[in-house]
């Protein structure tokens, strides 16, 4: 790592960004002087605009991860170069606002059926019984279940923030199940290093695969996610009744705007919503021709 990477890493541990963003913003930036093809402190905004013109030209990559890029140059230009006119050179790339993908009930007990074996059933159980994001649930503890009192406590989620969420009697049996059979020691999800268990987190890798091969399995035409089963879970829970404020606080988001999206995909609020239609006396016709070509007038 050179001296300018590891002040960028310094730089993101001490304003303690999550340690899945300090990797990846160090990785992108690496990517970045590789693509320049020289030093770090001689990046000027023409090879900056070119990489990011290269990135939205590519069409492969999601407006998510280009906005993750745009972050980390603008967070290393900023804070390690010293530049601060830099947004001028890097601006965020226009959102699309789309749905979310939610899955059906059914859809998900097949998601589940579906998996590889009991430790991609838990990961599938915890993602969609806690609403959890994909870093959430690679950093479980084993002292983040509190089976007195029924919760599951996620530490540092995003933006550095605690919260709780109530344990289910289902997924508590399926958590006791497995610690039963895999006896974590400190990560509820231990990984795997070269063939051996290893008492550390899994990589967000994992839970892609266990996702990618349930969904596989289970024959859901939809593009199913790590993330489709967190918004499944606050589709489901807003149709079972809960307020947005109460899905607010159990998803983490820090905005209730975040949380408000779901209203376009529960269909108990969508239907609830009067039709104006109804509401007109439509007379019913008896007699209407059911050809859409215009007819001949009838010669005398």
């Amino acid at each position: 790592m050179t001296k300018l990477l590891q002040r960028l890493h310094d730089e993101l541990v001490r304003r303690q960004y999550s340690p899945i963003t300090v990797r990846s913003y160090v990785r992108i930036v690496e990517h970045v002087r590789r693509q320049a093809g020289g030093r770090l402190d001689r990046l000027g905004p023409d090879a900056i605009r070119q990489y990011h013109v290269s990135l939205i030209k590519e069409g492969r990559v999601s407006v998510e991860t280009v906005v993750t890029h745009v972050c980390a140059l603008r967070f290393f230009c900023r804070q390690v170069l010293r530049r601060r006119n830099v947004y001028e050179d890097l601006p965020y790339p226009k959102r699309r606002d789309r749905l979310p993908v939610v899955l059906s009930p059914e859809e998900v007990q097949r998601l589940i059926a579906g998996a590889k074996n009991l430790y991609h059933r838990t990961i599938l159980l915890t993602l969609y019984g806690a609403g959890l994001r994909r870093a959430e649930l690679c950093d479980l503890m084993v002292r983040n279940i509190d089976s007195q009192r029924m919760m599951l406590r996620v530490e540092r989620g995003k933006g550095g923030r605690d919260r709780e969420i109530p344990l289910s009697p289902t997924r508590l049996a399926a958590l006791r199940e497995y610690y039963r059979w895999m006896r974590p020691q400190t990560s509820l999800f231990p990984a795997t290093r070269q063939g051996w268990r290893a008492d550390a987190p899994i990589t967000s890798k994992v839970v892609w695969d266990a996702v990618q091969y349930a969904g596989r399995k289970a024959g859901i035409d939809k593009r199913v996610t790590p993330h489709t089963l967190r918004h499944t879970y606050a589709t489901h829970v807003l149709e079972a009744g809960a307020d947005l404020r109460t899905i607010q606080r159990l998803l983490g988001h820090a905005d209730l705007s975040h949380t408000t999206v779901y209203l376009h995909r529960s269909r108990r609020h969508l239907q609830a919503a009067p039709n104006p239609l109804e509401q007109l006396p439509v007379p019913t016709p008896v007699v209407l021709p059911r050809s859409r070509l215009l007819r001949k007038p009838l010669q005398s």
